[in-house]
């Protein structure tokens, strides 16, 4: 299985005995970040940089800087680069096994520690039965069967980021761009889809007979996007950007409706449409239509702590790669819309 980019950040200090005298003679002075090793490493395995990012799932340009740092640190050139191929120096075959045993103590570390082996369950949020984080967490299930990947329901990725870096959680599944760059800083994040957005209205409702809104047709129209919930402040500000300059008013703050039954009563009685995805449960008495006119995109990312070992989070990783890849989740439709912050997360590179 691929080993994940940065499986390791939590231990910047690590190095071989011995590597210090082959190398630089100052070295035992200095620190060397492992998930440079990591990155060396595939590349080594690969002699391909494109294949390795690929495995590392990271972008080919943070993967190349990652390699020109290393080389810095350690004052030796590890690979001869051309147009076809990549090859290991003499200074780069050395490294191979320093790189190899370090990499190898620090998981062993980190697991002993950090009560993160495979014994202990990975609790994994999934938001609503569903969505496209139970697919994930679904297959997930299916590649690492020995694994005890337990699913929790959390009301949107902000209040689940801060359940993450409290260790109350593991994973969780939404927009990236939509936390404090304080709390990203502390984060993992895999873009695994841009999933098309849909308005959910009552039965009733004077756009309820089209087979799709258009966003046009909701100016005037006031939506409800969670305003005043601060675990989902990430989704409200995603409908802030869309509804910037198109005449739709935020709803706003409101008691959180908890439940499908009291979700429709304040449905019924505030008659508001809610923003959601194409995915939402389908409810009695509303119907959930797409949006159109662009086709606005939630871009939503497996996020977990930085750090973090598990066989689990290798499971999500993988699943998540593979549904995306299957049914093109992760290819933008030519009218499809996201804001620009989240441009660079969604391309792996914030």
């Amino acid at each position: 299985m691929p080993a994940p980019a940065d499986r390791s950040p939590g231990l910047s200090s690590g190095f071989a005995p011995g590597l210090s005298s082959s190398l630089s003679p100052g070295l035992p002075h200095r620190h060397l970040d492992p998930r440079l090793l990591r990155g060396f490493l595939v590349v080594a395995e690969e002699l391909h940089f494109t294949r390795a990012a690929a495995r590392l799932y990271v972008a080919q340009q943070a993967l190349s800087r990652d390699i020109r740092r290393l080389e810095r640190e350690l004052g030796a050139e590890l690979f001869v680069r051309t147009t076809r191929q990549v090859t290991p120096t003499a200074d780069g075959e050395r490294l191979v096994p320093y790189a190899r045993r370090v990499l190898e103590a620090q998981d062993a570390l980190l697991s002993a520690f950090a009560g993160d082996g495979p014994e202990r369950p990975l609790l994994v949020d999934v938001n609503s039965p569903g969505l496209v984080s139970s697919r994930v967490l679904d297959r997930a299930r299916a590649l690492a069967p020995d694994c005890e990947l337990m699913a929790r329901f959390e009301s949107g990725l902000t209040g689940a980021a801060g359940e993450i870096l409290a260790g109350r959680l593991d994973a969780s599944f939404g927009r990236f761009a939509g936390l404090d760059p304080a709390v990203r800083a502390r984060l993992e994040q895999q873009p695994v889809r841009y999933e098309p957005m849909a308005v959910v209205l009552p039965e009733d409702h004077h756009l309820a007979g089209l087979d799709a809104v258009p966003l046009d047709a909701l100016a005037g129209e006031t939506v409800y996007a969670g305003a005043g919930n601060p675990r989902t402040r990430e989704w409200t500000d995603l409908a802030l950007h869309l509804f910037e300059g198109r005449g739709i008013a935020l709803a706003p703050p409101a008691p959180v409706a908890v439940g499908a039954d009291e979700f429709r009563r304040v449905m019924a009685k505030k008659r508001n449409p809610v923003l959601a995805v194409v995915d939402f449960p389908a409810m009695s008495e509303t119907v959930r239509k797409p949006l159109v006119g662009p086709v606005p995109l939630s871009p939503v990312s497996l996020v977990w702590r930085k750090g973090l070992v598990h066989p689990g989070i290798d499971a999500l990783r993988r699943a998540a790669g593979e549904l995306a890849a299957e049914e093109g989740w992760l290819r933008r439709p030519v009218d499809g819309w996201i804001p620009a912050s989240d441009e660079l997360v969604m391309v792996g590179r914030d």
